[in-house]
């Protein structure tokens, strides 16, 4: 078969895959923006370039919103196949005090999907790189870090190579901290096909199922996981199958930043490097805050075991009562309330360096996204006409 035979096989191949699995970014893009727009806060959305650190040209991309406080700002790092607009019951909270940033992580949502090592530690290395690299390209001095599950991994391992730039780290339900028991199989009582079966999907990515089952991913997920759709209720009424779509088009893409996390993790619960074993190159003077949910399947031990390890240092846990391993979602109010007090904190702790926090060199033809409420669009407008530089790097749409 000729060269040119072999390229148009390959690529009439992958675009049937595409075809059946019913990836799209336009339509990713499409449930994100229909998430967002339930906010009551002015938000823009822009790919961050942040050159070859995993790929030869990677993007991260950014939401931002209330960009024009001066207060120390917070950056979101959400879990494993979620994506920037799940932060959505808590967006509207946490900006009311400061800017806010929430990042697709690289290899998730919209954010470039490069081929990570399969090595644990490689991947990681990577991943903390990637947001680092992000952090210089928006000029961020400082700022509150919050991970939830396998972003506070990233989080906490983020922190440890560069405290300098860490006013508070917030970890919301984080995965891979604990070390894995030697005898949880055995202390289980778990069936033997089951142990069969998960012996057998070992190799594979965690939400393998979603791509395998195609274009009935969506279903997939409404049908097993009709929990994660209801916690968004409150803010989208009737309209919450977005959130199944959302989920199933953040994951049924190629699966990059899944890949690293299945290199990194030992069991789906737990990681080849946890956490607790290198609490000592996390630098005394960064206080912690760690929440979690009390029916969370995440082993919260961990949380005892940080301030065991810290006596001399701030580490606040706090189990919330009915919330599950989403604590964001599960009990918004409540979780906004400790993230809001773990802001005040970080406020009022000496020597603080203001951050950059609207640099002007940020975006040149990359696409733009901003959502503006209705009740904010004349104020934005005449605000605009004293902001050249706004001029030319937003759009409304």
């Amino acid at each position: 078969m000729a060269d040119h035979e072999v390229v148009q096989a390959k690529s009439s191949w992958i675009w049937g895959w595409l075809s059946w699995s019913g990836s799209s970014s336009t339509m990713l893009r499409a449930a994100e923006k229909k998430i967002l727009s339930c906010l009551k806060t002015a938000y823009r959305g822009w790919f961050v370039d942040i050159g070859p650190v995993v790929g030869p040209a990677d993007k991260i991309w950014t939401i931002s919103l209330n960009e024009e406080s001066p207060k120390v700002p917070i950056v979101l790092l959400h879990g494993l196949g979620a994506g920037v607009a799940l932060w959505c019951l808590n967006l509207d909270a946490l900006a009311s005090q400061r800017p806010v940033y929430a990042i697709d992580i690289l290899g998730f949502g919209r954010s470039s999907r490069p081929v990570f090592s399969n090595e644990a530690q490689k991947a990681e290395e990577q991943l903390v790189r990637s947001v680092e690299e992000w952090r210089r390209e928006m000029q961020l001095e400082k700022f509150v870090l919050l991970g939830h599950s396998m972003g506070g991994f990233l989080a906490a391992s983020y922190t440890m190579h560069h405290p300098e730039r860490v006013k508070h780290l917030i970890l919301a339900d984080p995965w891979g901290f604990p070390e894995r028991p030697s005898d949880v199989t055995t202390k289980t009582n778990i069936p033997f096909w089951v142990k069969a079966l998960a012996f057998a999907v070992q190799p594979l990515n965690p939400l393998w199922a979603v791509r395998v089952a195609g274009p009935f991913g969506q279903w997939l997920i409404e049908k097993t996981r009709p929990d994660i759709v209801k916690k968004f209720t409150p803010l989208l009424k009737d309209d919450t199958a977005v959130i199944s779509q959302y989920i199933h088009q953040c994951n049924a893409q190629t699966p990059s930043g899944e890949s690293a996390f299945h290199a990194m993790m030992h069991g789906f619960g737990w990681a080849k490097n946890p956490i607790v074993k290198r609490m000592d190159k996390l630098n005394e003077d960064i206080p912690i805050t760690l929440l979690y949910g009390s029916r969370s399947w995440v082993d919260n031990s961990a949380g005892e075991t940080i301030k065991q390890h810290r006596a001399s240092s701030y580490v606040n846990v706090q189990v919330i009562t009915g919330a599950g391993h989403h604590v964001y979602a599960d009990k918004s109010d409540t979780f906004n309330k400790h993230i809001l007090e773990a802001c005040a904190l970080s406020d009022s702790i000496p020597h603080l360096t203001s951050s950059n926090l609207y640099p002007s060199n940020l975006v040149s033809d990359q696409e733009i996204d901003i959502n503006l409420p209705d009740e904010a669009v004349q104020e934005r407008q005449s605000e605009e006409k004293n902001l050249n530089s706004s001029e030319s790097t937003e759009s409304k749409v």
